[in-house]
Order: C-alpha cells, then sequence, then structure tokens
C-alpha cells in the first residue's frame, strides 16, 4: 500500500491551503476579563502593536481593534469566508444591512460574489473571568462564474450543525456529508452546493491514547489536507506528525490516526479544485489582474453599498443574545 501522507508542513498564519480553498487561520486567545465596555480590563499600552498584532507568543492579539478586538470595517469580493466560532463570540456587520453575534460553536457562511463590507468583532462579554476565543476563518474561492453574484449572509446555529460522535472521536460537519450524514445546506452559489465537488469541512476531535479511521473521499481529484493545530504526537502508517503540521493526504484511502496522550485537534478541507487562474490583492480574489483593477474601482467609486453602521468596529449591546439579522429584515434570536 502507498504511503496515505502525501506531504506534511508546518503551519503559520494563515495556514498554507489548496484549490479550492484560498485561505485559513486560526485564532486562540485567552483574553483578559472585560472592562465593562467590551474591551479587556488590562492596558493596551506595552508592546502591542496595534493593525500587525499577530504575535503567536502573545497570550491574546487585537488584531486591528483599538478598544475592542477584531477587525473593523474591510471589503472582499469574488470568494467566501466560513467563520467557525467555537469559544467566545463574533459581532458582525456588512454593507448589506445583515448583522449578528454568534459563537459557542456556530458557523457564519457568508458569499462575498461582487463584493460586500464587514466587520468582526469580538466583544468581551465577561467582566469577572478570562473571554476565550477560539474561531476559525477560511477562504473558499468562487469559480470565475460565481465571482459576481450577489453577496449571501447565511447562519448556521451549532443547535443545527451535525456532530458525530464515533468511540473515540467526535466530529462537527460544517460541510461536505460525512458516512451518510449530510451537512446543512451551503450558501446557494457556492462551489460547496454542487457535492459532485466533494468539498468538506470537518472540526476533528479524536480522544488520546486511541485510534481514529478517517474515511477516504468518493473521488480521486480531490485535494485534501489535514490540519493538527492542537494535541500531542500522532502516526499516520510509519510516519511520526507533531502538532501544528498541515498534513496533504491520499484522498483514495482510509486514514488510520494513533493519538498519543492527549486528544487530537484536527480541521479538515477537502474539495475537487476550481483549476482556474487566481489573481489576488488583499480581499479581492478574481481571475486576472485586469478585473482585480476593475473591482478595486468598483470599490472606490461605491464602497460596495457604503457602511450602514455607527462605527467601523460596530459591536452590538453588551447583553445582546447570539442573533442574526437578515439583509430582508428577518431577525432570528436563539
Amino acid at each position: 500500500m502507498k504511503n496515505p501522507v502525501l506531504q506534511t508542513f508546518p503551519l503559520s498564519t494563515p495556514w498554507q491551503t489548496l484549490d479550492p480553498f484560498l485561505f485559513s487561520v486560526y485564532h486562540l486567545d485567552h483574553f483578559p476579563k472585560g472592562n465593562g465596555e467590551m474591551g479587556p480590563d488590562e492596558s493596551l499600552l506595552k508592546g502591542r502593536n496595534l493593525g500587525s498584532d499577530f504575535n503567536p507568543n502573545e497570550k491574546w492579539r487585537m488584531y486591528h481593534g483599538q478598544t475592542i478586538p477584531g477587525f473593523p470595517s474591510h471589503p472582499h469580493c469574488g470568494f467566501e469566508t466560513i467563520t467557525i466560532v467555537n469559544k467566545g463570540f463574533c459581532d458582525h456587520s456588512d454593507s448589506l444591512g445583515a448583522a449578528g453575534r454568534f459563537g459557542l460553536g456556530d458557523v457564519q457562511w457568508m458569499t462575498a460574489g461582487r463584493g460586500v463590507q464587514h466587520s468582526e468583532m469580538f466583544p468581551l462579554l465577561k467582566d469577572d473571568e478570562e473571554n476565550t476565543l477560539e474561531l476559525f476563518q477560511i477562504w473558499l474561492n468562487l469559480p470565475k462564474a460565481g465571482k459576481y453574484v450577489d453577496p449571501h449572509f447565511k447562519m448556521m446555529w451549532n443547535e443545527d450543525i451535525p456532530i458525530i460522535e464515533e468511540e473515540n472521536a467526535k466530529i462537527k460537519v460544517v460541510a461536505g456529508s460525512y458516512k451518510n450524514v449530510a451537512p446543512i445546506d451551503p450558501a446557494p452559489d457556492s462551489w460547496a452546493a454542487n457535492s459532485e465537488n466533494e468539498v468538506a469541512v470537518w472540526n476533528i476531535h479524536v480522544e488520546a491514547g486511541s485510534e481514529y479511521v478517517l474515511p477516504k473521499a468518493s473521488s480521486s481529484e480531490v485535494n485534501r489536507v489535514l490540519y493538527f493545530y492542537d494535541g500531542d504526537e500522532i502516526h499516520i502508517g510509519d510516519k511520526k506528525i507533531n502538532p501544528n503540521f498541515g498534513i496533504v493526504l491520499d484522498p483514495t484511502q482510509d486514514i488510520n490516526i494513533k493519538i498519543d496522550s492527549e486528544i487530537g485537534h484536527f480541521m479538515l478541507l477537502q474539495g475537487k479544485p476550481i483549476g482556474e487562474p487566481v489573481a489576488k490583492y488583499g480581499p479581492f480574489v478574481m481571475n486576472t489582474q485586469a478585473e482585480i483593477q476593475k473591482v478595486m474601482e468598483e470599490y472606490r467609486l461605491t464602497q460596495f453599498g457604503g457602511w450602514p453602521w455607527p462605527h467601523p468596529d460596530h459591536v452590538h449591546d453588551n447583553d445582546k443574545g447570539r442573533f442574526a439579522l437578515y439583509p430582508d429584515g428577518t431577525l432570528v434570536e436563539k
């Protein structure tokens, strides 16, 4: 039998991805207790480079937030974001008029399409204890035919997302069927909306001192990467792999993973490649540089509909629960 591990690589910020994915980041911040205004009850004056605050040696980072952690309003075009918040909360606001607070396992799927602005802020709602944030954001490309679709905002609540409990493992099925379990439908214009593209996003947790078999894909044409982001060493075949490594897998084989002395935490990203040219400039992803220039000019002229919120780092009321306000005015509260 051929080696199921095709390649390994150390995880950096952002994680290296393969077509149809463009980008993936993992944030784990042990924010301090809040200051009553959803910011940290600690000084930002000591050693923080706001705007470039990605130092992995820090216990927590403000990223681009000046008073509340997070990413104030910024544009996206030509791809999709899948945001998984396992711990803590994210406050979303966008140029469509959509908004929400989600966390505790919720997932937001946003198709940027022809262009949207949004902000992603991380309010520190607890003033008497630490505010931990664990978040993944995955950028999934759109094919040329989908680059100019209307933006779309979708919430996937934790209570509705399939979570498979096997003997030694728990698998959260964000996208792509796992064995016979189907996920919630993705955004309608997504590359993941066609099951033949076999897009999968699975967050997998495997018990310490056990074994887990990752089922093979249905197609040999998919790219398949397993991100080992937390735990102790594991073994796949005769290969020992340390945490904080990505593992490119042979999609035609079941993968037997032996877990050592700590729980193994993994993110699987899989999908059939789109196979088209990719032109990127920051948050704009098209097929050619000429298209990038056109989109940038449109953003300068229209701001993708403008910003309807009072602040670029807009957050919701401190006592607000989980909710989603959709562009058509529909309000869902959890």
